[in-house]
């Protein structure tokens, strides 16, 4: 049986089975990634709700794991060279998870760095764009009545990323072509979560991007995707 005893975060929230991996987490548009991410790789896992209301995300044990005190992180007890390892960032965790276990990730360098840009497009651009439209418009919306800037940047640079998007996904099923990846996974979540968590499905005009829209009911009719928005339960 592994030993996590090391790392902190385990006696907030102790390991029912320390021998597989442990995620800590909330399903939020960046929670899922790595939920949908384990459930397509079928990989073993044991999720452990980390709750907002609670600030959990800011207590000693989980700050002991992720420094920054945002979702999600892991411990991984079968690491590099069989050792535990443990990982915050939701990007670096899919791409370990990839790399682990040869899969969700093209084998072909080209290929491979091509998915990392798209990865990366979400981490700089839709997920910190698509998140501050989504805190002005609904959030905030009281402390700028007054004042459209906020909402409409945001909302023009949300749209701006969609429409690169569109573009990329025409005549593709996926961002990488025919071959589903972490690009998807780290980038749909997303765009269902600007909708779902924020209402924004209008504001933004989805019915003006048909490809990402197809793309969309594509990755949510997955049976991983179906399973993992929804891990760890809410309370």
């Amino acid at each position: 049986m592994a030993d996590l005893s090391s790392f902190p975060i385990t006696k907030r929230w102790p390991a029912s089975n320390p021998d597989i991996i442990q995620l800590y987490s909330l399903p939020t548009p960046n929670g899922v990634k790595v939920s949908i991410a384990l459930e397509e790789l079928g990989l073993p896992y044991e999720p452990h709700l980390v709750s907002f209301s609670a600030n959990d995300q800011k207590s000693p044990e989980f700050i002991s794991l992720n420094p920054n005190g945002r979702i999600p992180a892991i411990i991984d007890p079968n690491g590099p060279d069989g050792k535990p390892i443990g990982l915050f960032e939701s990007g670096a965790i899919l791409v370990y998870l990839a790399e682990k276990t040869g899969k969700l990730m093209p084998q072909d360098a080209a290929r491979r760095y091509e998915t990392l840009e798209w990865v990366f497009f979400q981490m700089a651009g839709v997920g910190p764009m698509f998140g501050q439209f989504g805190h002005f418009f609904k959030f905030a919306a009281d402390k700028v009545a007054n004042n459209s800037y906020p909402v409409e940047r945001y909302r023009d640079e949300a749209k701006r990323l969609l429409s690169i998007l569109e573009s990329r996904l025409q005549g593709r099923e996926w961002i990488m072509g025919d071959d589903y990846t972490i690009a998807d996974i780290t980038t749909f979540p997303w765009v269902r979560g600007v909708d779902v968590f924020y209402g924004g499905r209008e504001v933004l005009e989805f019915e003006s991007f048909p490809a990402v829209m197809a793309w969309l009911e594509r990755a949510l009719a997955r049976p991983a995707s179906q399973v993992g928005l929804n891990i760890p339960k809410r309370d």
